[in-house]
């Protein structure tokens, strides 16, 4: 079993070299080639200063979706729950369209001309950030805790649907700020830079640790509260951790990123179709095979009808979509996954 989780370790490091390299050489006109880089300064400069931070931003993205999925998973003991289940995803949606709202009619020219670097950027940015937490701590009171699996979920789905209606209400006071809005629903990676990629590689190594750190008790969970509880895992205080890993995993891609959808919840449905094993090695996995689902889409996005650029969340979807509708057909193989 040790071979295995190896083996396809090594599988998705070996992806994830090909869809970054596959990134990099991505551009507004297709694929470019070495000589091309290096007989360009130009075309180096713009590698080096947005095809490269896009192109792992995307990766990073795609991991804290992988793992929080993976996370997500375990602690509701449900394989269709993703890692926008506690709300996190409305919440950050209404904090974008509060901060556009506010800012008015010049939200879109300015912010497209500003780009990651400007000072409307980084409110949304935070915007978003905060508007995810807050919907994930709303949705802990209206469910009191973590203590009830059934409680929690129904709260993050009353949250989802009520901070959803809520966006699209702010909206109406600024409708001409609405592409930018809709911009962030559909999911983007173009304005990643480089303070982007450090601020989601510290979060990554950080709930990456500490999902690892807790991933005995997904295994106690896996077999059941009561179970967990009499092998003398902490379930509440752990339980409450590790909603806390989701929620700043899944906070921090979404602020970066926009809503992705189907990463969270189809990477950790590839790696148990292939494997099973421990949550440990599970989540690691998942954590690279969200990286590998989310960067793959962006070079889909950027060179299928390349000058033109297509959302990286549609392609998801449509993609995940497909996959897990393969999925379905095929008869799902257990684990202690």
């Amino acid at each position: 079993m040790k071979d295995t989780a190896r083996s396809w370790a090594w599988r998705w490091l070996a992806m994830t070299a090909l869809v970054l390299l596959l990134g990099v050489l991505t551009g507004s006109q297709g694929l470019s080639t070495w000589p091309m880089l290096r007989d360009d300064p130009a075309l180096a400069d713009v590698v080096l200063n947005l095809r490269l931070p896009r192109t792992l931003g995307a990766w990073l993205a795609g991991a804290l979706l992988g793992l929080a999925g993976a996370i997500a998973q375990g602690v509701f003991r449900n394989p269709l729950a993703d890692p926008y289940l506690l709300g996190s995803a409305s919440g950050a949606s209404l904090g974008v369209a509060l901060v556009l709202g506010l800012v008015g009619a010049w939200a879109a020219p300015w912010l497209h001309e500003a780009g990651l670097s400007g000072w409307l950027r980084l409110g949304l940015t935070g915007a978003a950030f905060v508007g995810a937490w807050l919907a994930v701590l709303l949705t802990l009171v209206l469910a009191q805790g973590v203590q009830q699996t059934v409680r929690l979920l129904l709260a993050g789905v009353v949250v989802g649907v009520v901070l959803g209606a809520l966006a699209s209400l702010a909206m109406q006071w600024s409708p001409e700020a609405w592409p930018v809005l809709q911009s962030f629903m559909l999911g983007q990676t173009a304005m990643i830079d480089w303070t982007a990629c450090a601020l989601m590689a510290g979060v990554c190594l950080t709930c990456a640790l500490a999902a690892w750190g807790l991933s005995p008790l997904l295994d106690g969970l896996a077999l059941g509260e009561s179970t967990a509880s009499s092998l003398g895992l902490r379930v509440v205080p752990g339980r409450m951790a590790l909603v806390a890993v989701l929620a700043l995993a899944t906070a921090t891609s979404v602020a970066q990123t926009g809503l992705i959808a189907f990463v969270g919840l189809a990477a950790p449905h590839l790696v148990r179709a292939r494997v099973s094993v421990g949550h440990a090695r599970f989540l690691v996995l998942s954590l690279l095979a969200g990286g590998v689902l989310l960067c793959a889409a962006d070079v889909l996005a950027r060179g299928l009808l390349a000058p033109r650029e297509l959302p990286v969340g549609v392609v998801t979807a449509v993609v995940g979509g497909i996959y897990l509708l393969h999925l379905m057909r095929q008869p799902m193989r257990g684990g202690s996954a």
